[in-house]
């Protein structure tokens, strides 16, 4: 209401136009956020009271720790266990969305994959490195085996399968099973 009586006392029909323009902007973003709050499969967990106490929750005990480059290079020369990472950023909605998903994954596979999470805006060059496109990005890797190699190299880690968009823990657990374990290949992803 206050912007249309601000523009009743404006001639200038361009400045109308723009702050128009702008109004519908705004409506159109807090539709997008109304949609993206609805969605089901990124929805809290039951139990959850609201999100923010829902992550709260994980923080406490998370098993999918951040990482540096440095720290993931190492992690990729010595191995242990498969490995999932979530590249993501700080401002990325469905990053945001997806990380209590990631996380719930890696407390059902506490043990048999390592779950590490790199933020790219910190680490730009690892990103790059990695070819690091969309946000979020999940790439499940695996210790190289001589089967995996055609020519020797320095490389000791392979890549299972690279995921840009966000995925819910079913979907993430699946993954894991399917390129570690020999579990069936997932039919569709959530």
């Amino acid at each position: 209401l206050f912007i249309f009586k601000f523009c009743l006392s404006i001639s200038d029909y361009t400045t109308i136009l723009c702050l128009l323009a702008m109004y519908a902007s705004i409506l159109t973003a807090c539709q997008f956020l109304l949609f993206l709050s609805g969605v089901a499969a990124f929805a809290p967990s039951p139990g959850a009271s609201n999100v923010r106490a829902h992550s709260t929750k994980l923080d406490a005990e998370k098993i999918a720790k951040d990482v540096s480059g440095e720290e993931l290079e190492v992690m990729l020369q010595e191995w242990e266990q498969p490995l999932v990472l979530d590249a993501y950023a700080t401002w990325c909605g469905p990053c945001l969305l997806m990380a209590p998903h990631f996380e719930e994954a890696a407390q059902e596979l506490e043990g048999k994959v390592r779950f590490v999470k790199m933020d790219t805006d910190k680490e730009p060059e690892m990103a790059n490195r990695l070819n690091i496109m969309g946000l979020p990005t999940l790439m499940y890797l695996d210790q190289l085996t001589p089967e995996d190699s055609d020519e020797p190299g320095d490389a000791k880690a392979v890549l299972k399968d690279k995921i840009e968009g966000a995925l819910t823990k079913e979907s993430i657990v699946d993954l894991c099973n399917f390129h570690f374990f020999g579990g069936p290949r997932p039919t569709a992803l959530s």
